[in-house]
């Protein structure tokens, strides 16, 4: 996700001094070290296995409800509100591609809940209620009352983690900020975040769900500190004898990827890269080349849904994401691991999924030791 943001610090600063005047709450939230993420049931709950041996995983970056709309800040497109039937639109054929598949946890990256640009509905209430899942938790990657900028307004968007089974526990890591902004873009940018979640997994007693989305666009090294920061909890989990499945959108290429540099196939019809006097050279969150061996600690401490050598045997099928909506999948930026062992060849990779989202959903099985 890209914002061009155009404000003024006159601005900014007259319009926080109104706010702090009729409201208590902050214009900004920028959340503590920890903190317990937000909890949320089915309204209608559904039976679910009391037993049982595998589960089906799957990790989704849904882009808010909007499909292949041409947004502004991530598909060179106008738009910057999107209509309620629009939105709910996109969200039923969510659900229905989830109902088909049945995952048994599903990881969201990406999801509004109170959000001006999506009619402020509540998208993880409304999939809980409109698919067979029971209970969820969520963590805002972007909390603001008001973005001064484009007419976006509102804005709480972030991770969430659906399960079949009670989540007992859910907690929201910080992760770092990017470290390429000017402090006023800063304190109204997105804030990452890692999403754990402690699931009450039949016949397993320390069984937890993670989701993480990386920065996508920073241009310096703020990915390599995020996946340091996620590698240091996941050993925290290993310490306890925890079991984990992790899922997410990293923004990162796998390390033997054998293109890097998508600056040409992102760029808008008003972009130039690569050219003479350029500046800068390369599009933000189109330039794999510096990061490349940056994912490579989570394939050397645990296990990918698929293995080094089963990606490049044939790349295409692995893509998971583009922001052209005219063109198909070009890279891999979606993942699933876990510290334990994905059932052999049980991985999938949803391409038929085009129309619903820049990226695909990605699933496989893991069977309980």
């Amino acid at each position: 996700m890209y914002i061009r943001f155009r404000i003024t610090v006159l601005f900014i600063c007259l319009l926080s001094i109104i706010y702090f005047i009729i409201s208590c709450e902050p214009l900004v939230s920028t959340f503590d070290k920890e903190e317990d993420a937000v909890m949320y049931k089915s309204g209608s709950r559904q039976a679910f296995p009391d037993q049982v041996t595998r589960i089906k995983a799957m990790t989704w970056n849904i882009r808010f409800g909007a499909g292949r709309i041409p947004w502004f800040g991530d598909s060179c497109g106008d738009r910057v509100i999107l209509s309620e039937k629009e939105v709910k639109q996109n969200l039923q054929a969510i659900a229905a591609f989830i109902d088909s598949v049945q995952p048994d946890i599903l990881f969201i990256n990406e999801i509004d809940i109170e959000s001006k640009r999506t009619s402020y509905i509540d998208q993880v209430q409304w999939l809980l209620n409109h698919t067979y899942f029971n209970y969820g938790a969520f963590a805002s990657n972007w909390k603001s009352q008001f973005i001064p900028s484009d007419g976006l307004g509102r804005m709480n968007m972030g991770n969430a983690i659906l399960s079949r089974w009670k989540i007992s526990d859910a907690v929201r890591i910080k992760l770092p900020l990017r470290g390429d902004q000017d402090a006023l873009t800063e304190y109204f940018y997105l804030r990452r975040n890692i999403l754990k979640c402690r699931i009450e997994l039949p016949g397993l007693d320390n069984f937890y769900a993670v989701t993480i989305h990386l920065a996508a666009f920073s241009t310096d090294d703020t990915k390599q500190k995020q996946i340091d920061v996620l590698v240091e909890n996941l050993e925290k989990i290993d310490s306890e004898n925890g079991i984990f499945l992790l899922g997410g959108d990293f923004n990162l290429l796998p390390p033997n990827a054998t293109k890097t540099d998508y600056c040409l196939e992102d760029m808008c019809d008003n972009e130039s890269f690569h050219q003479p006097g350029d500046n800068p050279q390369h599009k933000e969150g189109s330039y794999f080349t510096p990061e490349i061996t940056w994912l490579q600690p989570m394939y050397n401490y645990y296990q990918p849904a698929v293995p080094m050598d089963k990606y490049i045997s044939d790349e295409v099928h692995f893509f998971t994401h583009t922001p052209d909506r005219n063109g198909f999948w070009n890279r891999k930026i979606d993942y699933l691991f876990t510290n334990d062992q994905w059932i052999l060849n049980s991985d999938s990779t949803y391409q038929n999924t085009f129309e619903l989202s820049d990226h695909t959903p990605v699933s496989a099985e893991w069977e309980l030791p």
